[in-house]
């Protein structure tokens, strides 16, 4: 994780955002709902640039806010995001429908451990993007790693957890640890992956990259 002098330093170099994404910063602040930290989804969003994703698969979409910036940074994409809680479904349409975005981003209702049948099969995904429920984070990428191209690319956000991962004999309150756990256990399992190359990056919360490897390998 990089120092609080070195996060607001680079925070100052930051491209100015719109006026949407700040006031979606804002009401996340406000409503307290989990969104990429700024440093953490520059660094995403430049990944994706790099990986020029036809389609993007998304678990989590919250209030729409990673997925109104992967759409932004990547005008070709379309994005499929998915969501189970009702009122922040119904934030991010809002939002999404401000940022005339409609016709790229959908929103796929309910919990991603149970609709992945209604993605389109005969379609693939260049792009996962993790970024829900922290404990069952090995689960939805065995379930939608299938879905993925032959390069496709695997983005997990929070897999360090506030530092929490790397200490956990010293984390005291009993979910920040179960939840710790649960992640320490899925960065074990993705750098053992024998499909996939993956380095973490301690930037933001942690983000994990996972490259599926070619056929050749």
């Amino acid at each position: 994780m990089i120092s609080n002098d070195v996060q607001t330093y680079l925070e100052t170099l930051l491209p100015t955002r719109n006026a949407l994404l700040i006031e979606m910063e804002q009401y996340a602040k406000e409503h307290r709902v989990p969104i990429m930290e700024l440093i953490g989804i520059e660094s995403m969003l430049q990944i994706v640039k790099l990986a020029q994703p036809k389609r993007i698969i998304e678990i989590g979409t919250a209030i729409g806010y990673s997925a109104i910036r992967m759409a932004e940074a990547v005008p070709q994409c379309d994005i499929v995001t998915i969501e189970r809680d009702q009122n922040r479904i119904q934030v991010a349409k809002q939002f999404i429908q401000r940022a005339d975005l409609e016709a790229r981003i959908s929103i796929l209702e309910g919990d991603a451990l149970e609709i992945v049948e209604k993605l389109e099969k005969h379609l693939k995904y260049d792009v996962l993007f993790i970024d829900a429920a922290k404990g069952q984070y090995q689960r939805f990428f065995e379930l939608y790693t299938p879905l993925l191209t032959e390069r496709g690319v695997i983005i997990s956000d929070n897999v360090l957890f506030k530092g929490f991962v790397a200490n956990l004999e010293k984390t005291e309150q009993k979910r920040q640890k179960g939840i710790a756990t649960k992640l320490s256990h899925y960065n074990e399992w993705l750098i053992q992956h024998p499909q996939y190359d993956t380095t973490i990056l301690p930037i933001g919360d942690g983000i994990a990259i996972s490259i599926k490897r070619g056929e050749s390998r």
